[in-house]
């Protein structure tokens, strides 16, 4: 039996990743920061799959909530074989309508959480020679789009970076990057989503079946849907002074509001 971890754990994509390794057999340790929201969780996934669903209360905007988080995953008595950084979310506004204290703490969660998390869990996963790393990062890395994008930028290179560095250890990374997939992330961030095409939206279940599979083959980058694939090889392959003026007037057009 194996144990993941999943950070961001009770909605969208880490809730689907809880049900998914849940269904396969894993034992799991769920982090979000509400704790009677992870309990409920624990319940119905003990319940349905028979598996052990730890609990673990922690905001991964905090040192303590980062601190925490990262001894479990280092703990050699109770090792973590796959680490799910998924916790994230979105500030609504362009950049200089949203306060630096929140892009900062953007950060603190999307980069700063994902690099302590990720370097507690490898060093363990090295010392046993196995052990993966999912960190969920977004289409968005591979366009101009602000600090969201700027963030999930730095997720793609610092997982393909390290996935290098650790090549041949028995520790493999991963960074997902999704489109908009039907989540509360955008509720939660205030966002309207009324103005984005249906063909846009992602199931988050098959997201990860996707990434999963994605995995088990070794790529260190998951693009989870052919729409997306083909979008960001057309991205690939445009200017990028012509692509931050496509970006832009495609995130007015067509991103949340």
């Amino acid at each position: 039996m194996t144990t993941a971890l999943i950070t961001g754990s009770t909605a969208g994509i880490g809730a689907a990743f809880a049900r998914r390794l849940a269904a396969d057999g894993h034992d799991l340790v769920l982090v979000a920061r509400d704790t009677e929201r992870l309990r409920d969780q624990a319940t119905e996934l003990h319940d349905r799959h028979r598996v052990e669903a730890e609990v673990l209360t922690a905001d991964l905007s905090t040192d303590d909530g980062i601190e925490a988080v990262a001894t479990r995953v280092a703990d050699p008595r109770r090792p973590v074989d796959l680490l799910v950084n998924n916790a994230g979310f979105g500030n609504k506004g362009r950049y200089l309508e949203v306060s630096v204290a929140d892009e900062l703490t953007m950060l603190k969660v999307h980069c700063e959480a994902v690099l302590r998390l990720t370097s507690a869990a490898a060093g363990a996963m090295r010392a046993r020679g196995r052990g993966s790393v999912i960190n969920v990062a977004s289409t968005a890395a591979f366009v101009p789009r602000g600090t969201y994008g700027a963030s999930k930028a730095w997720v793609v290179q610092f997982t393909q970076g390290v996935a290098m560095d650790l090549s041949g250890t028995g520790v493999r990374l991963m960074a997902l990057c999704p489109g908009f997939v039907r989540t509360e992330f955008h509720q939660r961030a205030g966002m309207g989503t009324d103005n984005i095409p249906k063909w846009m939206w992602l199931d988050a279940d098959k997201v990860v079946a996707a990434a999963l599979t994605d995995l088990t083959k070794g790529k260190t980058i998951s693009i989870p849907d052919p729409r997306y694939k083909a979008l960001m090889g057309v991205a690939k392959v445009t200017p990028r002074s012509l692509l931050g003026g496509v970006t832009t007037k495609t995130g007015r057009k067509y991103g949340p509001r």
